[in-house]
């Protein structure tokens, strides 16, 4: 059995902060665990933001619950009235993740049947003790840089195969490719993103939001070459302009790597247009349909050169 990183905090952060709470002789010390175990997340950032929550919530429920308890009396009906109240207030003010620790608050109130500075001191050195010991263990998240590094590593081979595929397919008109890297890049770029954006809110800084900004980017590109197979499909692979597009296809495809050498393919494009308006007009509807569709795919691959173009000038 396996345990994880985040069990290991939770475990920790739990039984500190109940020992922290019992050495102060804190009346229900064993909440200062509990409000431990409800803050640790899974990034930095839902820390932070949890543990502001939790704060206020506990606020809130005392004021709440220490009015209407003075004001009606310390029956269990009146728990009931006190969650009516306390509920909206916090959806209100959109902190409701802190409804459960400011109802283990509430609890305390209803069996002191009283309440007093002591006992507001007291409570909020719990909420104190289980959110500084949460925040405290969650400033250590580890690294995810070799997991996006491989996410990368993977989208760009597949990137590389659809290439290959395409190339093959207007030389020889002719491929028994499964198309299995289409599902499979898909998968990894939603897996991808939503490890990058985990990893941004582990960091405070802006900049480090690259990993992110890259897969948005190759999942902009893939969106293109999607669009591409149909129109390749499509193409009647006899005619000359189809090894011409196949060889500019392999040089692409072998550029597909985190650097920026789009300026040499964007070259290539206009070269290619310049010799398919000097070629010889077309003779039929069928022949003015290629002419049509790789001017069609040219205007694609462009597209799919400047997203990349655009990710290294804000980069």
């Amino acid at each position: 059995m396996i345990i994880g990183y985040r069990t290991l905090k939770t475990a920790i952060g739990a039984g500190c902060s109940i020992w922290v709470a019992q050495l102060l002789e804190l009346k229900f010390y064993v909440a200062a665990g509990i409000i431990t175990v409800l803050c640790i997340k899974p990034t930095k950032i839902q820390s932070f933001k949890t543990a502001g929550e939790r704060i206020v919530a506990c606020l809130i429920g005392l004021i709440i619950a220490g009015t209407i308890f003075e004001l009606i009396g310390y029956h269990p009906w009146v728990l009931s009235v006190v969650l009516l109240v306390l509920i909206p207030v916090c959806v209100r003010f959109k902190i409701a993740d802190g409804i459960v620790s400011s109802f283990v608050i509430v609890l305390h109130l209803y069996l002191l049947k009283t309440i007093n500075l002591a006992i507001v001191l007291n409570e909020f050195a719990l909420v104190l003790i289980g959110v500084g010991f949460a925040l405290v263990l969650n400033l250590y998240m580890p690294s995810v840089d070799r997991e996006l590094k491989k996410y990368q590593i993977q989208i760009e081979q597949n990137f590389k195969r659809i290439f290959t595929e395409l190339a093959i397919y207007l030389r020889s008109g002719e491929n028994d490719w499964d198309g299995k890297e289409i599902t499979e890049t898909t998968e990894l770029l939603q897996k991808a993103k939503r490890l990058a954006l985990k990893d941004i809110e582990n960091h405070l800084k802006k900049e480090q939001n690259s990993y992110y900004t890259y897969f948005t980017m190759r999942e902009k590109q893939f969106d293109i070459i999607v669009r591409l197979i149909p129109i390749i499909s499509a193409l009647d692979t006899t005619h000359w302009q189809g090894g011409m597009i196949a060889d500019f296809l392999d040089d692409v495809r072998d550029g597909i790597h985190p650097g920026d050498t789009t300026y040499k393919y964007l070259d290539q494009i206009k070269q290619i247009r310049q010799k398919l308006r000097k070629a010889p007009l077309p003779k039929d509807h069928e022949e003015f349909e290629i002419q049509a569709s790789l001017f069609h795919l040219l205007n694609e691959m462009e597209r799919y050169l400047f997203i990349k173009r655009r990710f290294h000038a804000i980069d």
